[in-house]
């Protein structure tokens, strides 16, 4: 019974990880763009995270180690350095994209600019983390983040074309505007894949205690969870198209249009939950991003870290997660667009992946972490191949969206 409940929670928390501001942003806007043609980028990213979450469960149950740590460990702190400096980077750029998806929440519900609720926002996450337990964190915050299954909802009564989205399943070559299938692709693919999420959730085994008796369980949180988070990520996708397309908004460039996808189904309650599913959901990755950011660097140096410890007894660990929050709050207060940033922080993070991918692969290969509990033929292959086409994909593509190209 007990194992039954951590797969619920975990699937919940699953959820709560897996869809926030990156996901519903990339897929209303291919949506909008491009129909059902992008569904394959949502369905092949949602394969690769569910493998790597599966994997960081692993690791962390048979080894007692956390993905930073092991790295440190195996490879040294001087090689560890760069893929730290990565992540940290592209952390902090979506984190403040996420800040931004609550802010443009609350304006959406306030009428007041969302510059103004950044700082709100930030200080808001701070509180929870500096008072609350992993527990809290984990389960109690993304459990909210239920109230996103209105997209299905929404999808299934727009009785879509099931066979056109079938075909959309498939990955297919653009019809239009090339550059920006490839770039809106990538951008799906690093929000689908984006590291903070399994390198939370390795952290929050051990946080959690796991040991090998939980990898029945990882294997099921992994599955159910991504692939259900996956289904939600489709189901913007669709309501998009069918939506926004069918209504002439080819280019969401504006959070404003986003409200618009619900409305038509459900009337004045689309808005309320539409911003309450932006609010929630980028709320409960604000607070996980910050806290991978707060893992990673106390791993990383060998501080003292957990977020059931009180802050006086890792220190460093919660200074880490309280600059984090404020200063990544501070672009989106001066105005910095968070609707852009999320699609050029998603494309960014695809980019990175290699640097955190693979040498976590080399970890799972390496009998004196894992022993009898290695990554198989399959596991390596699907990872290599989704990070290979992530990374070619935003190296050819994020240039031309900031120079022009056709």
């Amino acid at each position: 019974m007990k194992k039954l409940l951590e797969i619920s929670l975990g699937v919940v928390t699953s959820v709560g990880g897996f869809l926030e501001v990156g996901s519903m942003a990339t897929a209303a806007q291919a949506g909008a763009l491009f129909g059902y043609q992008l569904i394959w980028a949502i369905v092949l990213g949602t394969v690769c995270i569910a493998f790597l979450v599966e994997m960081a469960g692993r690791f962390a149950a048979v080894s007692h180690h956390t993905i930073a740590d092991g790295i440190r460990e195996r490879f040294g702190f001087n090689a560890f350095i760069w893929p730290l400096l990565a992540v940290l980077l592209v952390n902090f750029l979506v984190l403040s994209a996420e800040i931004g998806g609550v802010a443009i929440a609350a304006e959406l519900a306030t009428g007041i600019g969302f510059q103004w609720w950044a700082l709100p926002v930030a200080f808001l996450a701070w509180l929870l983390l500096w008072k609350g337990t992993f527990g809290l964190i984990e389960k109690g915050v993304s459990m909210l983040g239920l109230v996103t299954l209105c997209f299905v909802v929404g999808a299934v009564m727009l009785r879509p074309d099931w066979k056109e989205v079938a075909v959309g399943a498939v990955p297919s070559l653009p019809q239009h505007d090339t550059a920006t299938y490839w770039f809106m692709a990538v951008s799906i693919l690093g929000a689908s894949i984006s590291p903070y999420l399994f390198m939370f959730y390795s952290s929050g085994a051990i946080e959690d205690q796991w040991d090998k008796s939980y990898l029945g369980a990882n294997r099921a949180i992994a599955g159910l969870g991504m692939g259900f988070g996956g289904t939600i990520s489709v189901a913007v996708l669709i309501v998009a198209a069918l939506v926004l397309g069918a209504h002439g908004v080819n280019q969401v460039d504006d959070y404003n249009q986003l409200p618009l996808m619900l409305i038509p189904i459900f009337g004045f309650w689309g808005f309320v939950l539409f911003v309450a599913s932006l609010g929630i959901a980028c709320f409960g990755a604000a607070l996980e991003v910050a806290l991978q950011q707060a893992y990673l660097v106390a791993q990383g140096f060998g501080w003292t870290w957990g977020e059931n410890l009180k802050p006086r007894d890792d220190p460093g660990f919660s200074l880490v997660y309280t600059l984090t929050l404020f200063l990544a709050a501070v672009p989106i207060a001066l105005g910095l667009d968070p609707l852009k940033l999320t699609i050029f922080s998603m494309a960014l993070t695809a980019a990175s992946l290699p640097l955190t991918v693979v040498p976590f692969l080399f970890l799972l290969n390496d009998d004196r972490y894992v022993g009898k509990h290695r990554n198989g033929v399959i596991s390596n292959a699907a990872v290599i191949f989704v990070i290979a086409l992530g990374f070619v994909l935003a190296v050819v593509t994020i240039p031309l969206q900031i120079f022009g190209g056709t």
